[in-house]
């Protein structure tokens, strides 16, 4: 059941839009699902892709790039192959060792009140990450850059549907590889104060990563370890490869107890067999060799099963988001998350390479797959366009309504005396009307969901206003926005300990990079 406060509906943040319509945002909730998960596959088909995983972990096995990491696997039990890079897992192996992680978990924001619960049935909306380039309506399209960085953290600070940074919204190629990732996450801890995230791109850059989440929250390593408060994303090289990188990253955030994503990009006709039955037993196996890692570095780890696969437009190869086959994948890879009791990470994703409908009802087919999926972690809820090509202002601002009636649905409505409203039905009549009812009266101000985009007033009303279309208010109220943005608080003597640290390795040259 859920544990959200009492319900209220309607608006809880009220200010005048530049198109004249009011904008309205719910405050910084988790939701919780509610509803059982749907169930594609039966208890068979099921143990099917199970089955079919392991044995492609114990026939084909995974390579690991890195040494270290196969050492690790070794002395567990695993079998390095002859050419010294295949490492095959026997199944008891791994379902003894992903049987250590834990089922729920808290993420840990330099604001508890952004903290975030993962597993169970809460679920946590990211912002758009690791887009190359970046769009609005008066800008057009461009390459990343930090300006257009630091305003999509400011916009995911002030939108409430989004509760964690999911990485860098946009790639600011501005900034050198070498101290990318200090500036930027520096820039996370002080121009938001929610939960955010570490690339493993080598192990330098974890380790800076976790230093600065240390200097963010004020705490000892120590504690650092016991209260989890930064994630990474791991992608295996499909088709069943792990790399040196990713290999680091999982080692160096499980060996501190921080949590590790472990999304195998699956794309069925192209990284993986073309029929979702193999696609999917290929994306459990090089998950759960991810997930076996983990545990083996570190017991009980914060671990989360991620699901990616999709399919290619078999003409052009072109990946396709959104499609039924993502949305099926996506519900299937929450019912072998919940086999293992493991926290599920999906997306919200499309291929449109403009804000129309296409990239509308591509969104949609994706969160349904996620949420009746269960997903807990929803990675791209907000602002992903072009196949994750473009971060787009408007984008975000559509999703974040969505977001907000997603949230919505899924608060079930109580039924009880006050609701039944039998004394409004007696006082209207036969015949009669609600509007003037004491009923209503006392409850119309918060009794529906008030949208954000959506334009309710009719045809000439809304042509008198200029006929404004919903890309039009969208950028309208992503400027309203960051004009109205004020950064979170942030303790001066953490401010002054983060500009150290950021300054100190920037004059040391960041990490070594490949330009």
């Amino acid at each position: 059941m859920s544990d959200d406060p009492p319900r209220r509906r309607g608006r809880t943040a009220r200010a005048k839009g530049r198109g004249g319509q009011a904008l309205s945002q719910p405050p910084w909730r988790q939701p919780n699902l509610v509803y059982r998960p749907i169930e594609i596959l039966d208890a068979e088909q099921l143990e099917r892709i199970h089955l079919g995983s392991l044995q492609i972990l114990e026939q084909f096995g995974i390579e690991i790039l890195l040494d270290e990491a196969r050492d690790i696997y070794r002395r567990a039990g695993a079998t390095v192959g002859d050419d010294g890079l295949r490492v095959q897992l026997d199944r008891g192996l791994v379902q003894e060792t992903i049987a250590k992680a834990p089922r729920e978990f808290t993420l840990h924001a330099r604001n508890p009140e952004h903290n975030v619960r993962m597993g169970g049935n809460a679920i946590a909306f990211c912002m758009v990450a690791s887009a190359p380039n970046v769009s609005d309506l008066a800008g057009g399209r461009r390459t990343g850059n930090q300006k257009d960085f630091r305003d999509l953290l400011r916009l995911s600070q002030i939108l409430n549907a989004v509760h964690m940074q999911g990485g860098y919204p946009v790639e600011p190629v501005d900034i050198h590889a070498s101290v990318r990732h200090l500036e930027c996450l520096r820039d996370c801890v002080t121009l938001t104060d929610k939960v955010f995230h570490a690339y493993s791109l080598g192990r330098d850059r974890n380790l800076d990563a976790l230093e600065i989440v240390r200097i963010a929250r004020g705490v000892s390593y120590e504690q650092l370890a016991e209260q989890p408060s930064l994630f990474t994303i791991i992608n295996s090289n499909s088709p069943l490869r792990l790399d040196i990188p990713m290999l680091h990253g999982i080692i160096e955030m499980a060996r501190h107890n921080q949590v590790v994503v472990v999304t195998p990009f699956t794309l069925a006709g192209a990284m993986a067999p073309v029929t979702l039955a193999g696609a999917l037993a290929q994306q459990n196996a090089e998950a759960l060799a991810g997930i076996v890692l983990t545990q083996l570095v570190r017991p009980g780890a914060p671990v989360v099963y991620g699901g990616f696969t999709s399919n290619v437009d078999m003409k052009s190869g072109a990946p396709a988001f959104g499609t039924p086959e993502y949305t099926q994948a996506a519900q299937i890879s929450g019912q072998l998350a919940r086999r293992y009791g493991l926290p599920f990470r999906s997306s919200n994703v499309n291929a449109a390479n403009a804000l129309d409908a296409q990239a509308a009802y591509e969104s949609m087919m994706s969160l349904w797959g996620a949420l009746l999926g269960g997903a807990n972690m929803v990675m791209h809820a907000a602002g992903w366009m072009e196949g994750g090509l473009c971060a787009s202002f408007e984008k975000a601002v559509l999703d974040a309504d969505l977001l907000q009636m997603m949230s919505e649905y899924l608060r079930p409505p109580i039924v009880d005396e006050g609701t039944l409203a039998m004394d409004a039905i007696a006082e209207a009549g036969p015949g009669g009307h609600y509007f003037g009812a004491a009923h209503t009266q006392a409850r119309y101000k918060t009794a529906f969901y008030a949208p954000l985009v959506s334009d309710w007033r009719n045809f000439e009303s809304w042509r008198e206003a200029g006929s404004p279309t919903a890309v039009e208010r969208t950028h309208a109220i992503y400027r309203q926005l960051l004009d109205e943005y004020q950064p979170p608080p942030l303790d001066a003597g953490v401010r002054e300990a983060l500009d150290e640290f950021v300054a100190k390795r920037i004059a040391e040259g960041g990490v070594a990079t490949d330009f």
